[in-house]
């Protein structure tokens, strides 16, 4: 059998992993064997991470929502129930934002939905 020596695949590969570990710290970018293992599990952890965002994010809305909400007497579950029977549709990261930047747009919002509430 022929020899391989395959120097500019390995090369390419090795320069590859090296350059994912740039900005590692000490010999986790520096020496392939553990750069490797340290870009492995940045690559997991970052998809990972980028689906527990969307989980994170809806939480931080949902706090922002009930607080502004309490302001107002209510509960973060009565407005969302309230705004589904008055056929309100605002998503929560746009109800967050209207609570935080702009509570008179908020408290206009919640005093649609607990009107519509109480007529039906």
């Amino acid at each position: 059998m022929t020899r391989v020596k395959r120097g500019n695949v390995a090369r390419k590969h090795r320069k590859k992993i090296l350059k994912l570990a740039k900005g590692f710290r000490g010999s986790h970018s520096k020496l392939y064997r553990t750069a490797n293992q340290q870009v492995m599990k940045a690559l997991r952890n970052s998809y990972r991470d980028r689906r527990k965002r969307k989980r994170d994010f809806r939480r931080l809305w949902i706090t922002r929502i009930n607080a502004a909400a309490r302001l107002h007497g209510i509960s973060y579950s009565q407005l969302i129930g309230n705004m589904k029977k008055a056929n309100i549709e605002i998503n929560r990261k746009m109800l967050a934002q209207l609570a935080v930047l702009d509570p008179t747009s908020f408290d206009k919002v919640v005093q649609l939905a607990s009107q519509d509430k109480g007529k039906k």
